[in-house]
């Protein structure tokens, strides 16, 4: 029966999509974290008899004729790249993106990677790195003797020494924009890679055309709606449910035409 083969794609793509809200539940805290959605496609049908074709001898058309389908499948997991809430944190090294962009983050085999998370520390060196030691692109080296740091809108990194009225520009960050940012490669630590469904990234200076703000002492928190999320993971739940009872019911068909006399 194809029943049987049909139900369990059903079931193999709510198995994917529970997984893919599990994953946006788990990161409901995570700085800056853009929500997934997966996408589904039917499969391929078997044409019984094709719509269109004649079916008399004077030319009358079918209507609709006979197609039955095979299931589903996976299309995509689509990233969702909705701005997520700020959260105040005082703290002068944590900065948020207002609007389009992402840091661009030099990784240690050279490749870099883009990051919209903002929780920046200072290294041993004074270097502004992210929390795993990874050093912001271009680098800012932050003067051992600095008593305040701010950084403004356009990402210009000031430094205050003491005794000093006025502040010093010591650096500026920049972002990366891409034109599919949804085909970004996601690789863990809130790291994003550059691909060939992403296009190249166009760096900026935020406050320019096109490019977000800089917020200093706030985080971007995740864009995950929690009670969205759950109504979602039911909904998942429901339809593994009928799918498998689809199964079962199959199966009690084809014993009761196994038990004929």
């Amino acid at each position: 029966m194809r029943s049987l083969n049909i139900a369990s794609t059903g079931m193999l793509a709510q198995q994917l999509n529970v997984e893919v809200i599990s994953n946006n539940i788990a990161n409901v805290n995570t700085t800056a974290y853009k929500r997934q959605r997966a996408e589904f496609q039917d499969l391929m049908y078997e044409n019984i008899r094709r719509p269109g074709t004649q079916s008399s001898d004077t030319g009358t058309i079918l209507p609709a004729g006979v197609q039955l389908g095979s299931g589903v499948r996976a299309a995509s997991v689509y990233r969702i790249g909705e701005q997520g809430s700020f959260t105040s944190t005082s703290n002068p090294l944590d900065v948020a993106i207002r609007g389009e962009g992402h840091f661009v983050v030099q990784l240690p085999s050279g490749e870099e990677a883009y990051t919209r998370a903002g929780s920046f520390q200072i290294s041993p060196d004074g270097e502004l790195v992210t929390p795993e030691g990874f050093i912001i692109s271009p680098s800012i080296t932050i003067p051992s003797e600095a008593v305040d740091i701010q950084i403004n809108a356009n990402g210009e990194v000031q430094v205050k020494f003491d005794g000093d009225s006025e502040s010093v520009i010591v650096g500026q960050l920049d972002m990366a924009r891409f034109l599919n940012k949804a085909g970004m490669e996601a690789v863990g630590d809130n790291m994003f890679l550059e691909t060939a469904a992403s296009g190249p990234p166009t760096i900026g200076v935020p406050g320019s055309p096109g490019y977000g703000l800089i917020l200093q002492g706030f985080l971007e928190s995740s864009n995950v709606n929690p009670v969205e999320e759950i109504t979602n993971l039911i909904a998942a739940q429901r339809a593994y449910e009928m799918n498998s009872k689809v199964i079962t019911t199959s199966d009690e068909m084809m014993r009761t035409v196994a038990t004929l006399r």
